[in-house]
C-alpha cells in the first residue's frame, strides 16, 4: 500500500465530510470555548467552596477573605474569557454587546457562589445523615463522587439558568466522564439531595427533584421517547420527585408527567412511567428464586 496515496485519499475524503456538515467551517477570529480552561474554572471554584480542601492554602495561616477574593478574580477573567467565546461561537443566537453580557453573567455567578456553598453544605449534611459508612464531613468533601457530581451540577445549572451556550454541559460532562453520574444542567435540584455510590446514575434535563431526595446507584430519571428529537426541545419531558422521596437502585421513573410524591419509597429494579400517590411505596414483583443442591 502507498503510504503517500493513502493519506492523501484519507484527507480529502475527511474534507469532503468537513464540507458536507457545516460545521468545521469557522470565521477569521472564531474560536471554540476552551474545555481545559473550563475545568479550571470547575477546579478553581472548588477550592473556594472549599477552602483548604483542594489546594495548597493553609486555612490557619491564610486570609480567608483575601484567598476569597484573590480566587473569586482569577475565577471571574477566566469564565469571561470563556463565556465570550461561548457566545460569539454560537451561531444560533446573535448577542449583541457581547463584553457587557458575558461580564454581567460572570458576575453574576460569582454573585452565585455564597448560595451554592450553603447547598453543597446542605448536601453534605444530608450525605453524613444518610450513610453510616460516611466518617465525616470531611471524609463526604474529599472522596464521595456524588458530592462532586452534585458541585459541578450546581455550578453549572447558574450558567444554564442564564443561557450560557456549551459552558454548562461541558463541565456536567466532566463530571460525568469521572463519576460515572450523568446529571444534565438543565435539571432542578432542590436542599439536602443524596446521591449513594452513584455509579450509572441518569437526571435529565427537566426533571424537578424536590428537598431531601436519596437516589442510589443505576437510577434514570428519564424521557419516554425523544422520537421527535429536537421538536421536544424545552418540553417537560423528564419526572418531578418530590420531598422526602427515597429511590433504590436500578430503578427507572419516566415521562414529564410522571410525579412521585412526597414521602413515597421507590423499591429497587422497578420501572415507573405513571405518577405515584404522596406516602406510597412502590416495588415490583421479586423473580422467583431457585436453590437448588449441587451434586
Amino acid at each position: 500500500m502507498n503510504i503517500k496515496n493513502t493519506i492523501d485519499d484519507a484527507a480529502a475524503k475527511l474534507e469532503k465530510n468537513y464540507q458536507s456538515q457545516g460545521i468545521f467551517e469557522m470565521g477569521v477570529g472564531d474560536k471554540m470555548p476552551n474545555r481545559e480552561e473550563i475545568i479550571n474554572i470547575i477546579n478553581e471554584t472548588r477550592r473556594v467552596i472549599f477552602p483548604g480542601f483542594f489546594g495548597p492554602e493553609n486555612t490557619a495561616l491564610v486570609n480567608l477573605n483575601s484567598f476569597a477574593g484573590t480566587t473569586l478574580a482569577s475565577i471571574y477573567e477566566k469564565l469571561f474569557r470563556q463565556i465570550r467565546v461561548a457566545f460569539l461561537y454560537n451561531k444560533k443566537k446573535a448577542v449583541e454587546n457581547v463584553e457587557a453580557l458575558a461580564e454581567d453573567i460572570a458576575l453574576k455567578f460569582i454573585s452565585k457562589l455564597p448560595e451554592i456553598q450553603e447547598l453543597l453544605l446542605k448536601d453534605t449534611e444530608a450525605y453524613l445523615a444518610g450513610d453510616p459508612a460516611a466518617g465525616s464531613k470531611e471524609d463526604i468533601i474529599f472522596s464521595y463522587p456524588g458530592i462532586y457530581t452534585i458541585y459541578v451540577y450546581r455550578i453549572a445549572h447558574i450558567l444554564y439558568e442564564l443561557e450560557v451556550p456549551y459552558i454548562p454541559r461541558i463541565m456536567t460532562e466532566h463530571a460525568h466522564s469521572k463519576t460515572g453520574i450523568d446529571i444534565n444542567p438543565g435539571a432542578v435540584i432542590g436542599e439536602y439531595f443524596f446521591i449513594d455510590h452513584g455509579t450509572g446514575i441518569v437526571i435529565g434535563e427537566t426533571t424537578n427533584i424536590g428537598d431531601h431526595v436519596k437516589i442510589y446507584q443505576g437510577v434514570t430519571l428519564g424521557a419516554l421517547s425523544t422520537m421527535k428529537g429536537q421538536e421536544l426541545s424545552g418540553v417537560k419531558r423528564h419526572p418531578t420527585i418530590e420531598d422526602n422521596v427515597v429511590i433504590y437502585a436500578n430503578t427507572t421513573v419516566l415521562g414529564g408527567n410522571t410525579v412521585i410524591g412526597k414521602n413515597s419509597v421507590i423499591a429497587g429494579n422497578t420501572f415507573v412511567t405513571q405518577s405515584v400517590p404522596a406516602d406510597t411505596k412502590v416495588s415490583a414483583f421479586m423473580p422467583e428464586l431457585q436453590i437448588k443442591k449441587r451434586n
